[in-house]
């Protein structure tokens, strides 16, 4: 299910979205406050973000910029939502990396239409993404690891696992964010569950395991 995130801080707008997007199959949060969405992001990532413009504590295009600053929200699919006739605030959105704008007061099936048609082409291009590290090649799309010549069966969590520190590579991923955003709860600070994934999925990759750094105190990550 696709899931997606929308910071307006109009009540009314927010709560329409949200209602409208759970009718038509998908899971919608919204946040009136950015400093609300940004807890939000560190948990869990949405497949696409609706974002207002005009907002309290942090104005939308300074949002856009650092998620598209960010290695792993940069690739996220963005529509501006703009106040009608700002054709100057719609400029600045498209050129800080929003993917598509949509103006106020707008057309809640066009919104939709514009929704899906970003969806898909955000997946069509994940179906032909690959990963190539120190021998290591992983197609998420194919469900296939290899290092060097020779095909990795790995279970769906260590493989999940193995992508997500792919997709962050350069950055340390934290064990809670491992945990909510593989196994999908909070971490209790005693489970074990991402180190013993960790283990078994560097043993299975055998030489290209030690790719899989260990950041002491804090969680794991791939340069």
């Amino acid at each position: 299910m696709n899931r997606i995130y929308i910071v307006e801080d109009d009540d009314n707008i927010r709560e329409l979205l949200i209602y409208t997007l759970q009718t038509q199959g998908m899971e919608a949060e919204g946040f009136a406050l950015p400093s609300d969405f940004w807890k939000a992001m560190d948990k869990k990532l949405p497949n696409l973000l609706l974002l207002d413009i005009m907002l309290p504590q942090e104005d939308g295009l300074s949002i856009l910029k650092k998620i598209r600053m960010n290695s792993r929200t940069k690739k996220l699919p963005v529509i501006m939502l703009t106040a009608k006739g700002s054709e100057y605030d719609t400029v600045l959105g498209l050129d800080s990396g929003a993917d598509d704008y949509i103006p106020k007061p707008f057309r809640m099936m066009e919104l939709l239409s514009r929704i899906r048609a970003l969806l898909r082409r955000s997946q069509s291009e994940e179906e032909t993404l690959e990963y190539k590290v120190d021998g290591l090649t992983v197609r998420p799309s194919a469900h296939l690891v290899m290092v060097g010549e020779e095909e990795v069966v790995l279970t769906l969590k260590e493989f999940e696992l193995l992508c997500l520190l792919l997709k962050n590579r350069g950055k340390v991923l934290t064990r809670a964010q491992l945990l909510d955003q593989i196994w999908g709860y909070e971490f209790d600070g005693e489970s074990r569950t991402v180190d013993v994934h960790v283990r078994t999925l560097r043993q299975k990759l055998k030489e290209a395991g030690s790719l899989v750094e260990t950041i002491r105190g804090i969680g794991y990550k791939i340069s």
